[in-house]
């Protein structure tokens, strides 16, 4: 860790003192603390996070690069490197090269279209979304067409989700009535030119409307659990399952638009998938999710954003139907989501008080996240607030929030930019 904590080191100073003046540093110091709310009132998150965004911009070329440094208590000081790209102009075109987050369509706090840049899970949907997004490297070509463009990516290795660790309380196991063995070694995919990702966008606007229109050939950033009975010559009846975890090819055509009428800005988005892998019930194993099935499916949304007073709205139905449905299929053919957003300001902006909730509507869970910012300084500011679970215990089904009723929480981020 002391050899990175060096390197870290050497690079802004070798940095600064060859771009000199052209330079342009700026970022972040934030200290966030949070406590679960339950009976063991342990700390669900303690981190301190120094955020350094570089860029130098020249006539026809420039660079991006954001490293950063988080430090907890009692474990090394974690060193990443969120993007660092190159960027070339030319009359009508431009080009990006390097490690970058690519941020597509309309939606607020879902991934539908927005799908090229992997997501980290480590905590679950609960940090920024500039900080939830993986960068990738990849090749980003944008050609411009009056008010259109045309963006080209190509992305030479896949990188999957970033999951839990095993031992997190965001960690996510299903649970079966017969032992469990996990195998991995079939999640990785080889970095060779066949299993390289492209994705293409076109972007038209007018004065009435901005509209996305997209496709792509990917692997499932979310691996399949392929689950087999664990079988004795003796005994036919299964002693434990096996899950195997592997990535499949996808292809996707998709979109997204947004539009103003009256103050009232109407939003859309929707993706059709193909050949998504589900798990399904055999009866043949116990009725244990040992089958998978192939199936296409679509991931849509509608919203509206509004504004009354200093009050600004916002809510969102997203729906995720599964085609040709099989009532084998673990997953629920209609699964509906609907979030809604209230953000107000007082003392002249100063003051920011917010709420935005998910809410699941097959299982009736939810996620609360009411939060209070003050900016007491020039860049300086105090963020508390909290992520209320809820889990409907009459529901057959837990629900992907509900879940995770036993970590509700409160927190405050103190934060400083420059």
């Amino acid at each position: 860790m002391k050899n990175q904590l060096f390197i870290f080191s050497l690079i802004l100073v070798l940095g600064t003192n060859l771009f000199a003046q052209s330079l342009d540093i700026n970022g972040y110091v934030r200290s966030y603390l949070g406590v679960l709310t339950n009976d063991t009132n342990d700390y669900s998150i303690n981190q301190n996070t120094l955020d350094l965004k570089l860029k130098r911009v020249d006539d026809n070329v420039s660079f991006f690069a954001n490293p950063y440094l988080v430090q907890t208590p009692n474990q090394d000081v974690r060193l990443g490197l969120r993007e660092a790209y190159m960027d070339v102009y030319f009359n009508n075109m431009d080009l990006r090269i390097g490690k970058q987050q690519i941020i597509w369509g309309k939606a607020d706090g879902m991934f539908i279209t927005d799908i090229v840049s992997p997501k980290d899970l480590g905590e679950f949907l609960l940090r920024d979304f500039d900080e939830i997004r993986s960068g990738i490297t990849s090749l980003k070509a944008n050609y411009f067409l009056g008010d259109n463009t045309v963006e080209m990516v190509w992305i030479p290795t896949f990188t999957p989700t970033k999951m839990p660790d095993e031992t997190s309380i965001w960690s996510r196991i299903p649970e079966f009535p017969l032992s469990i063995t996990i195998d991995e070694s079939q999640k990785e995919i080889p970095g060779r030119l066949e299993n390289s990702e492209g994705f293409v966008k076109f972007s038209g606007m007018s004065s009435l409307l901005d509209y996305e229109i997209m496709a792509g050939s990917m692997w499932d950033d979310d691996p399949t659990l392929h689950i087999v009975p664990i079988i004795t010559v003796d005994n036919p009846t299964p002693s434990g399952l096996m899950l195997i975890p592997i990535h499949h090819q996808l292809t996707l055509v998709g979109g997204s638009f947004s539009s103003e009428l009256g103050g009232v800005i109407l939003r859309g988005e929707g993706a059709y998938y193909m050949g998504k892998q589900l798990s399904a019930l055999n009866p043949e194993q116990l009725n244990l999710p040992t089958s998978l099935l192939e199936k296409d499916y679509a991931h849509y949304l509608i919203g509206t954003d509004f504004s009354i007073g200093t009050t600004r709205l916002s809510t969102q139905f997203i729906q995720r139907a599964i085609l040709d449905y099989d009532d084998s299929i673990i997953q629920e053919e209609l699964d509906n989501t609907m979030t809604f957003l209230a953000n107000r300001t007082f003392l002249q902006e100063t003051l920011t008080l917010q709420l935005f909730g998910y809410f699941g509507l097959n299982n009736e869970d939810a996620l609360i996240r009411p939060s209070l910012t003050y900016d007491l300084a020039d860049g300086f500011e105090i963020n508390a607030g909290a992520n209320i679970f809820i889990q409907n215990e009459d529901s057959e089904n837990i629900g992907q929030f509900g879940y995770y009723d036993d970590n509700d929480m409160v927190y405050v981020k103190v934060k400083y930019s420059f």
